[in-house]
């Protein structure tokens, strides 16, 4: 019992440390900017731009808008935009195409920091964009066929965006907003990192780590990325890179292997991500299968991707 009570206060504190320090200064900060950019018309500008580009792919300008958060500012950043997404009454079928692109595509805070230990960043983020797009067009024409095209009324919270568009009322609503969505994040992400810290306690990933060792030498898959993996799929992109620069400061993970396997592990389809992304709104949560199933095949195209170019 007391092992279980201390699993928890770990997982409490590292949820709270993780919302509060990491996560809230970013989704503040990323939906003030998006509302100013909403205000100011730039957002339509990028939609109408965008939107013919991305059309085929099921996507919008928002949801580009989305990818370039991800890829260049933080698995996290996308959130807002979703959210936005949401508030603006954004059809269930096309939200579901851009939560499964999010989902497939390799996050900056992963991919910059493991850049430095060899990891080609530029073909990496090319790739994840050719896989995003997969798994957005994935999404609309195949799983998410039957999800309603009707646009939906926009919320409350976008209805005073555009009614007060002072600079002060901009922080105070997207302030709220972005704090809202935190506060509904925090309880998936304390369940996920227990599990996480129960499996590390139990030793389950350390017997699994062995147990599949036969298996991966046989296939012909390097054994130094057993840990990383598990690590990834259970504690998420920022364990990830802390795993792997520790391996590779002790000569066990090669920048082949970084490479090779990017296009598999560089995304925020974890259980930490899936319960991120899952919290930020009713919809989304709803939408989480349809978008799963275009992740993975986006995640699968990128994977064949990264093979073939390292």
């Amino acid at each position: 019992m007391q092992t279980i009570i201390e699993v928890l206060l770990q997982a409490g504190r590292s949820a709270v440390d993780v919302a509060l320090y990491t996560l809230l200064p970013i989704m503040v900060t990323m939906m003030v900017l998006m509302r100013l950019l909403e205000v100011h018309g730039v957002l339509d500008r990028l939609v109408r731009l965008t939107a013919p580009l991305v059309r085929p792919f099921g996507l919008t300008g928002l949801a580009i808008v989305a990818m370039l958060q991800i890829s260049f500012v933080s698995f996290v950043a996308p959130v807002t935009t979703l959210a936005l997404m949401d508030d603006r009454g954004e059809s269930d079928r096309r939200l579901a195409a851009a939560f499964a692109a999010i989902l497939a595509m390799a996050p900056a805070n992963a991919v910059f920091p493991l850049a430095a230990l060899g990891l080609s960043a530029g073909p990496v983020l090319l790739v994840s964009l050719t896989g995003g797009l997969a798994a957005g067009a994935a999404t609309y024409w195949l799983f998410g066929r039957r999800l309603s095209t009707a646009a939906l009324p926009i919320t409350a919270v976008e209805a005073e965006a555009r009614q007060k568009p002072s600079f002060l009322s901009i922080i105070n609503v997207s302030g709220r907003e972005a704090i809202n969505i935190v506060v509904n994040i925090i309880p998936v992400l304390l369940l996920s990192l227990a599990i996480v810290f129960a499996l590390q306690r139990s030793g389950a990933i350390s017997a699994l780590s062995l147990l599949l060792s036969p298996l991966l030498t046989w296939a012909g898959v390097d054994q130094a990325l057993v840990l990383p993996t598990m690590t990834k799929f259970l504690a998420g992109s920022t364990a990830l890179v802390g795993v792997s620069q520790h391996m590779a400061h002790d000569g066990q993970l090669t920048a082949s292997s970084l490479n090779h396997s990017s296009g598999l592990l560089l995304h925020p389809l974890d259980l930490p991500g899936i319960g991120i992304f899952a919290s930020a709104g009713k919809r989304l949560a709803k939408l989480l299968l349809p978008a799963l199933a275009g992740a993975v095949i986006g995640i699968a195209f990128r994977g064949l991707g990264t093979m073939a170019i390292f």
